[in-house]
Protein backbone atom coordinates (compact mmCIF):
# COMPACT_ATOMS: atom_id res chain seq x y z
CA UNK A 1 0.00 0.00 0.00
CA UNK A 2 1.15 3.24 -0.71
CA UNK A 3 -0.08 6.32 0.45
CA UNK A 4 0.35 10.18 -0.81
CA UNK A 5 0.87 11.99 2.67
CA UNK A 6 0.09 15.94 2.16
CA UNK A 7 -0.36 18.51 5.02
CA UNK A 8 -0.93 22.46 5.10
CA UNK A 9 -1.99 23.07 1.86
CA UNK A 10 -3.04 26.52 2.96
CA UNK A 11 -5.33 27.51 -0.25
CA UNK A 12 -2.17 27.44 -2.52
CA UNK A 13 -4.09 25.91 -5.42
CA UNK A 14 -0.75 26.18 -7.89
CA UNK A 15 1.37 24.47 -5.02
CA UNK A 16 -1.55 21.58 -4.65
CA UNK A 17 -2.02 21.05 -8.56
CA UNK A 18 2.15 20.34 -8.77
CA UNK A 19 2.13 18.19 -6.11
CA UNK A 20 -0.48 16.02 -8.02
CA UNK A 21 0.93 16.28 -11.19
CA UNK A 22 4.58 15.08 -10.18
CA UNK A 23 3.30 12.78 -7.03
CA UNK A 24 4.28 8.72 -8.13
CA UNK A 25 1.78 6.63 -8.36
CA UNK A 26 -0.51 5.82 -4.90
CA UNK A 27 -3.00 3.85 -3.35
CA UNK A 28 -4.78 6.82 -1.32
CA UNK A 29 -4.39 9.99 0.06
CA UNK A 30 -3.48 11.01 3.61
CA UNK A 31 -3.88 14.87 4.25
CA UNK A 32 -3.21 16.19 7.90
CA UNK A 33 -4.97 19.02 8.10
CA UNK A 34 -4.93 23.02 7.09
CA UNK A 35 -6.03 22.72 3.98
CA UNK A 36 -7.56 26.10 4.19
CA UNK A 37 -5.62 29.75 5.34
CA UNK A 38 -3.32 32.00 4.14
CA UNK A 39 -3.98 31.27 0.37
CA UNK A 40 -6.23 32.76 -2.08
CA UNK A 41 -8.01 29.47 -3.81
CA UNK A 42 -9.92 28.33 -0.44
CA UNK A 43 -12.89 27.00 -2.88
CA UNK A 44 -10.71 25.37 -5.33
CA UNK A 45 -8.30 23.87 -3.28
CA UNK A 46 -11.32 22.40 -0.62
CA UNK A 47 -13.00 21.20 -3.88
CA UNK A 48 -9.82 19.48 -5.22
CA UNK A 49 -9.27 17.95 -1.63
CA UNK A 50 -12.86 16.15 -1.29
CA UNK A 51 -12.17 14.58 -4.59
CA UNK A 52 -9.15 12.94 -4.11
CA UNK A 53 -10.85 11.37 -0.97
CA UNK A 54 -8.85 9.10 1.75
CA UNK A 55 -7.97 10.37 5.25
CA UNK A 56 -8.76 13.78 6.30
CA UNK A 57 -7.47 15.59 9.56
CA UNK A 58 -8.52 18.62 10.05
CA UNK A 59 -6.09 21.53 11.35
CA UNK A 60 -5.97 24.82 13.40
CA UNK A 61 -6.71 26.55 10.21
CA UNK A 62 -9.71 24.68 8.87
CA UNK A 63 -11.23 25.04 12.57
CA UNK A 64 -10.36 28.97 12.07
CA UNK A 65 -11.90 29.25 8.70
CA UNK A 66 -15.10 27.05 8.56
CA UNK A 67 -15.98 28.96 12.07
CA UNK A 68 -15.67 25.86 14.77
CA UNK A 69 -13.12 27.60 16.44
CA UNK A 70 -14.14 30.04 19.58
CA UNK A 71 -13.14 33.76 19.06
CA UNK A 72 -11.12 33.45 21.78
CA UNK A 73 -8.89 31.44 20.24
CA UNK A 74 -9.15 32.99 17.09
CA UNK A 75 -7.71 35.83 18.46
CA UNK A 76 -4.40 34.46 19.53
CA UNK A 77 -3.50 33.89 16.08
CA UNK A 78 -1.02 36.00 14.42
CA UNK A 79 -2.53 38.93 12.51
CA UNK A 80 -1.24 37.89 9.03
CA UNK A 81 -3.51 34.70 10.45
CA UNK A 82 -6.01 36.37 11.41
CA UNK A 83 -6.62 38.36 8.50
CA UNK A 84 -6.49 35.77 6.26
CA UNK A 85 -8.75 33.77 8.24
CA UNK A 86 -11.41 36.23 8.34
CA UNK A 87 -11.51 36.20 4.70
CA UNK A 88 -11.55 33.13 4.41
CA UNK A 89 -14.43 32.47 6.31
CA UNK A 90 -16.09 35.40 4.04
CA UNK A 91 -14.62 33.64 0.41
CA UNK A 92 -15.78 30.24 1.34
CA UNK A 93 -19.06 28.72 -0.02
CA UNK A 94 -21.41 27.44 2.11
CA UNK A 95 -21.10 23.45 1.12
CA UNK A 96 -16.81 23.92 1.96
CA UNK A 97 -17.13 25.75 4.94
CA UNK A 98 -19.97 22.49 6.14
CA UNK A 99 -17.83 19.95 4.66
CA UNK A 100 -14.29 21.92 6.67
CA UNK A 101 -15.95 22.06 10.02
CA UNK A 102 -17.00 18.31 10.31
CA UNK A 103 -14.01 17.17 9.77
CA UNK A 104 -12.27 14.73 12.40
CA UNK A 105 -9.70 15.74 15.09
CA UNK A 106 -6.85 13.21 14.81
CA UNK A 107 -5.47 11.02 15.64
CA UNK A 108 -6.54 8.78 12.34
CA UNK A 109 -5.03 5.46 12.31
CA UNK A 110 -5.10 4.10 8.72
CA UNK A 111 -3.24 1.48 9.24
CA UNK A 112 -3.90 -0.14 13.03
CA UNK A 113 -0.61 -0.32 14.92
CA UNK A 114 1.32 1.08 11.86
CA UNK A 115 0.42 4.63 10.77
CA UNK A 116 -1.01 7.20 12.61
CA UNK A 117 -2.27 10.69 11.00
CA UNK A 118 -2.48 13.93 13.25
CA UNK A 119 -2.32 17.68 13.14
CA UNK A 120 -0.38 18.63 15.47
CA UNK A 121 0.54 16.36 17.92
CA UNK A 122 -1.40 12.79 19.28
CA UNK A 123 -2.87 13.93 22.32
CA UNK A 124 -3.14 17.95 21.42
CA UNK A 125 -3.81 18.56 17.72
CA UNK A 126 -2.82 22.55 18.14
CA UNK A 127 0.60 21.66 19.34
CA UNK A 128 4.03 21.91 17.52
CA UNK A 129 6.42 19.57 17.60
CA UNK A 130 9.45 20.70 16.94
CA UNK A 131 12.04 20.11 19.99
CA UNK A 132 13.66 16.76 21.28
CA UNK A 133 12.18 17.02 24.74
CA UNK A 134 9.01 17.04 22.90
CA UNK A 135 9.21 14.51 20.39
CA UNK A 136 10.53 11.81 23.12
CA UNK A 137 7.19 12.31 24.68
CA UNK A 138 5.07 11.63 22.05
CA UNK A 139 7.21 8.84 21.12
CA UNK A 140 7.63 6.77 24.02
CA UNK A 141 3.73 7.21 24.70
CA UNK A 142 2.74 6.07 21.40
CA UNK A 143 2.53 2.31 19.76
CA UNK A 144 2.52 3.40 16.75
CA UNK A 145 5.11 2.63 14.21
CA UNK A 146 5.02 5.58 12.44
CA UNK A 147 3.50 8.83 13.28
CA UNK A 148 2.75 11.40 10.14
CA UNK A 149 2.05 14.81 11.19
CA UNK A 150 2.09 18.43 10.32
CA UNK A 151 1.34 22.01 11.85
CA UNK A 152 5.54 23.17 12.11
CA UNK A 153 5.63 23.14 7.79
CA UNK A 154 8.99 21.74 8.11
CA UNK A 155 9.73 18.43 6.29
CA UNK A 156 11.41 16.52 8.91
CA UNK A 157 11.07 14.03 11.50
CA UNK A 158 12.42 11.53 13.97
CA UNK A 159 13.24 8.05 14.47
CA UNK A 160 12.89 6.12 17.90
CA UNK A 161 14.89 3.38 19.19
CA UNK A 162 16.16 1.81 22.45
CA UNK A 163 14.46 5.06 24.13
CA UNK A 164 16.36 7.43 22.52
CA UNK A 165 15.14 9.86 19.32
CA UNK A 166 17.28 11.30 16.42
CA UNK A 167 16.72 13.82 14.29
CA UNK A 168 16.12 12.80 10.63
CA UNK A 169 15.60 15.10 7.59
CA UNK A 170 16.03 15.14 3.68
CA UNK A 171 19.27 16.29 2.27
CA UNK A 172 18.76 18.00 -1.35
CA UNK A 173 21.10 19.63 -3.77
CA UNK A 174 18.91 21.98 -5.44
CA UNK A 175 16.00 24.72 -4.79
CA UNK A 176 15.27 24.64 -8.32
CA UNK A 177 14.26 21.31 -9.17
CA UNK A 178 12.12 18.45 -8.43
CA UNK A 179 14.17 15.82 -5.82
CA UNK A 180 13.67 13.22 -4.10
CA UNK A 181 14.45 12.07 -0.60
CA UNK A 182 14.72 8.27 0.54
CA UNK A 183 14.24 7.34 4.54
CA UNK A 184 13.80 3.21 5.17
CA UNK A 185 11.74 2.79 8.02
CA UNK A 186 13.81 0.08 10.16
CA UNK A 187 12.73 -2.57 11.50
CA UNK A 188 12.10 -2.22 15.68
CA UNK A 189 12.48 1.69 15.50
CA UNK A 190 9.39 4.45 15.57
CA UNK A 191 9.08 7.30 13.46
CA UNK A 192 7.82 10.84 14.06
CA UNK A 193 7.65 12.08 10.34
CA UNK A 194 6.32 15.86 8.60
CA UNK A 195 5.60 15.47 5.10
CA UNK A 196 6.00 19.26 4.90
CA UNK A 197 3.72 22.09 3.77
CA UNK A 198 2.38 21.65 0.38
CA UNK A 199 1.58 25.32 -0.03
CA UNK A 200 3.61 27.25 2.67
CA UNK A 201 6.87 25.85 3.76
CA UNK A 202 8.71 27.17 6.76
CA UNK A 203 12.01 25.38 5.93
CA UNK A 204 13.99 27.44 3.95
CA UNK A 205 12.96 25.81 0.85
CA UNK A 206 9.79 27.35 -0.95
CA UNK A 207 9.22 24.23 -3.21
CA UNK A 208 5.94 22.17 -2.46
CA UNK A 209 6.68 19.68 -0.43
CA UNK A 210 5.06 16.00 -0.11
CA UNK A 211 5.78 12.63 0.99
CA UNK A 212 5.10 9.07 -0.53
CA UNK A 213 4.70 6.20 2.53
CA UNK A 214 5.54 2.80 1.22
CA UNK A 215 4.27 0.36 3.85
CA UNK A 216 4.69 -2.89 1.84
CA UNK A 217 8.72 -1.55 0.77
CA UNK A 218 8.62 -0.07 4.53
CA UNK A 219 10.06 3.20 3.11
CA UNK A 220 9.32 6.84 3.30
CA UNK A 221 10.13 9.25 0.50
CA UNK A 222 10.35 12.88 0.71
CA UNK A 223 9.38 15.59 -1.87
CA UNK A 224 10.23 18.73 -3.10
CA UNK A 225 8.84 19.67 -6.24
CA UNK A 226 8.98 23.53 -7.90
CA UNK A 227 5.56 25.23 -9.16
CA UNK A 228 4.35 28.66 -9.88
CA UNK A 229 5.11 30.41 -7.26
CA UNK A 230 4.47 34.30 -9.04
CA UNK A 231 0.70 32.67 -9.79
CA UNK A 232 0.24 32.03 -5.83
CA UNK A 233 1.54 35.25 -5.21
CA UNK A 234 -0.34 37.29 -7.40
CA UNK A 235 -3.45 36.00 -6.40
CA UNK A 236 -3.30 36.84 -2.84
CA UNK A 237 -2.47 40.43 -3.53
CA UNK A 238 -5.36 40.45 -5.84
CA UNK A 239 -7.70 39.45 -3.20
CA UNK A 240 -6.43 42.32 -0.60
CA UNK A 241 -4.44 39.51 1.52
CA UNK A 242 -1.72 40.93 3.60
CA UNK A 243 1.76 41.29 1.17
CA UNK A 244 3.84 39.49 3.71
CA UNK A 245 1.88 36.17 2.73
CA UNK A 246 2.76 36.23 -0.56
CA UNK A 247 6.21 37.00 0.03
CA UNK A 248 6.88 34.37 2.35
CA UNK A 249 5.80 31.89 -0.52
CA UNK A 250 9.02 32.72 -2.41
CA UNK A 251 11.34 33.25 0.89
CA UNK A 252 9.89 29.45 2.09
CA UNK A 253 10.17 30.92 5.83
Amino acid sequence: MRALVISDIHSNLPALDAVLSAAPSYDEVWNLGDIVGYGANPNEVTSKVRSLGGIVVRGNHDRACSGVMARSKLLNFSRDAYSAAIWTQSALSEDNREWLSKLPCGPIWPLKRRAMCVHGAPGNEDEYLFFHDDVWAVLCDSAARIILHGHTHWQRGWSWYQGEATAVEPTFQSKTEMECFELPIRTRHRYLINPGSVGQPRDGDWRAAFAIYDDEQSKLIWYRVPYKVHIAQRRIRGVGLPDSLADRLKEGR
